[in-house]
Order: C-alpha cells, then structure tokens, then sequence
C-alpha cells in the first residue's frame, strides 16, 4: 500500500505535534506558582542528601532537592540519594522513575523517527509503518493516562486528622501526638531538640508571612524570613515571573495539618523539619492588568515539608521546601 505526498506530510504534522504535546501535558500538570514553584529547594545541614521521615501528614516520602547549594560530599549524605537529587529534564523527575523512561523511549525512538521516512516496523513497507503508528499512538495513550493516574493519586487529600504513628503508650518512646492550638500535632516527645508550642507557632506565622511577601514581590520582607539560599531562589522566580509579564498571587493561607518530622541540632544552630498540608488561593496574573493567566479563586490544598534553622539567640527562619 503505498501513501500519498500528503498522507506522509499527515502523518508526519502528526508525529510532531504528539512528541511536542506529551512533555507540555506532563509539564502543565505538575506546573505551580506558589513560592518555592512546586519544587524542592533549599538546604538541612548535614542531612540535606536523607529524606526526612513520614509523618501522619505527609505520609509520602519527601523528594530530593532538586535546587540546592549543599555539596555533594557533604556528610550524611549516601550515593543513592547523591543520584536521585540530580535535576533533569521533563522525565527524570524524582517520582517518574520507569514512567518516565517509557514515556521518553517512545517520544525518542517511535515518532521523532517518522520524520525520517520510518516508524516503529521502519523498512517493512507501508502497511507495516500505519501498524506502527498506531501501535506508537496507542502507547502513548496509555502512558499519559497512567501518568495522570499517578498525578491525581499522588495529589489526594489526606484526612484531615490522621492519627499517630503506632507507638508505646508510656515509657521513653511514648507518642504525645495532641494537637496544638496552632493546628501542628506533637510527635514524639524524645526528639534531640525539643520543639515547643512557640515553635509551631512560629513555623504556621512563617508559613504565611512567606507566602505574602513572595505573593507582594518583597525581597526585603523575604531576607528576614528565609535564609540567603532560599531568598536567591524566590528572587530567581520572581525575576521569571516579571520576564514573563506576570505576577502571582498567593491569598488566603490556612494551616490544615502539621506535624514535627524531625529536629536536631548542629554546633550552635538548631534545625526542624516539620510537614505541613494546608490551603491557599494560588493565582498568576497579567502584570498591569490582573487579566488571569492560571489559577482560580478556589481554594487548592497542598502538603510540604518546610525545614526551619535556627543559629543560637537568633529566630526561625526558612531553609528549604520539598514536596511529599
């Protein structure tokens, strides 16, 4: 069966524009615009390279830093982890894992190789090459499928009130996980730095001043909240964000659930991760003339683990997001 020039031109526009399509979807879906732009960045001491651990509200494994100033060599830190916290392209997201590398395979090998005359059965006459190309579409199908499968479970709520983990009711390791009057519950009470009330207190009232200075482009207001690091890559996206014309606009924070992951202390700096799922209106507009360009006035959920330091005598401040 032979095609004619213009079938193959088909064919060919076709082939584009899905190898095109692809990486945009898979991109627009994890896109968000709230500060820290829905990655992980930031620096925890000498344990930047290890996953803090789970907790009841971020069950999830936190995801390594795919921004961040530590080196590589730097204690705690395994050759595994070193690997993962690499930064790649659309597909080598942490999470994507064998997604990903399918997903790339077939954008690579199936339908880039169209627009040289060939496809999956490349060579074995044109009724071959139709069955490859649906073949090739038919997969491609299937993988974005599962790949927003995988994003809308990821992105499920946890219940507002996720209980403890299981541990002794008395003894050292007693659980004395009741919920503080800032919304944070305590883990466990044998953590080496120990993190009151204030703390959290501290830790929600930084959770909101940080997200409405980053939402009124104030680097000032940001360099009192947050560490140099941390203000390097909120200047970053802002300046991003102006070079696009536009402006976000994060409203109407609210703590849902938090809970301590881990703290510790280095020399004369004490360090807390702490897992926080809360809510927010998270809007981008037109710069000059607020028309709206993503976003809604309704309001998303979203869970992180947001590290704090502290140096001795001085206040929290922000070292680092990463998503769960």
């Amino acid at each position: 069966m032979n095609f004619t020039q213009r079938t193959r031109g088909l064919l060919k526009m076709m082939a584009v524009v899905l190898s095109v399509a692809m990486p945009l979807m898979l991109a627009l879906s994890s896109a968000d615009a709230r500060v820290g732009g829905g990655g992980s960045s930031g620096s925890r001491g000498t344990r930047t390279f290890s996953a803090p651990p789970s907790t009841s509200t971020a069950p999830s494994a936190a995801q390594p830093f795919n921004r961040t100033m530590a080196q590589p060599g730097s204690p705690g830190m395994g050759a595994a982890a070193g690997a993962g916290a690499a930064k790649g392209g659309f597909f080598n997201r942490p999470g994507m894992g064998m997604l990903g590398g399918l997903a790339a395979g077939f954008l690579g090998a199936g339908l880039l190789g169209m627009l040289f005359g060939g496809g999956m059965f490349s060579g074995l006459g044109g009724l071959s090459s139709i069955f490859g190309l649906i073949l090739q579409v038919g997969l491609i199908i299937i993988v974005v499928r599962l790949a927003m499968s995988w994003w809308q479970r990821r992105h499920a709520a946890a219940p507002a009130y996720a209980g403890p983990t299981p541990g002794p009711a008395v003894g050292p390791g007693a659980q004395t996980s009741f919920r503080t009057g800032t919304g944070f519950g305590l883990g466990s009470g044998t953590a080496p730095l120990e993190i009151g009330p204030s703390d959290y207190e501290a830790f929600e009232r930084l959770l909101s001043d940080v997200q409405a200075a980053w939402s009124n482009e104030d680097v000032a207001k940001l360099h009192t909240l947050a560490t140099p690091e941390m203000v390097s890559y909120f200047t970053k996206d802002l300046e991003e964000n102006k070079a696009k014309n536009d402006v976000n606009k994060v409203s109407d924070v609210k703590l849902l659930q938090g809970d301590l992951a881990e703290a510790w202390r280095e020399g004369d700096t004490d360090y807390a991760s702490v897992a926080m799922r809360f809510s927010l209106v998270d809007k981008t507009l037109e710069r000059g003339t607020n028309r709206l360009v993503a976003g809604s006035e309704t309001p998303i959920e979203a869970t992180e683990v947001w590290t704090f330091v502290r140096p001795r005598g001085a206040s929290w401040e922000l070292s680092a997001i990463q998503q769960t």
